[in-house]
């Protein structure tokens, strides 16, 4: 049934549609085109365009991911990696470690994420540790 409804379309449809389309003779014969005749061109320039984009699209420049970007502009530039710790006496836990690089997949709690950033990008970026402060 899917089939028989995709040869029609291919065989019968489609013929009968490129027929009644308003293609001038000369490059022309375009700016001379009605408003409704462009109008019955728009889908298929704009199928030609998708197929033209698709061609082009492997040659194109790649654009450098954020990921590989710098996090850490200008905090402690002097450390190989800035980690800082802060006693809480409240703390449930004895040591919390939460991200600052947004790459933990566990966010906001640090899965040492940065460690691959760092490593990628040579930033300095670590870990907020909270420590339960011991009396």
């Amino acid at each position: 049934m899917v089939l028989e409804t995709i040869s029609r379309i291919i065989k019968i449809q489609l013929p009968a549609y490129l027929k009644k389309l308003p293609l001038p003779d000369t490059i022309g014969g375009f700016a001379r085109l009605t408003v409704s005749e462009w109008l019955r061109l728009l889908p298929l320039l704009g199928i030609l365009a998708l197929l033209g984009y698709l061609t082009i699209r492997p040659f194109l420049p790649k654009k450098k991911k954020q990921k590989d970007s710098l996090i850490n502009l200008k905090i402690q530039k002097e450390n190989p990696k800035v980690v800082n710790e802060i006693d809480i006496e409240d703390l449930n836990c004895a040591n919390v470690c939460y991200c600052r690089c947004w790459r933990s997949k566990t966010f906001p709690v640090c899965d040492k994420s940065h460690l691959k950033h760092n490593e990628l990008t040579g930033d300095n970026v670590g870990p907020l540790i909270l420590k339960k402060k011991i009396l």
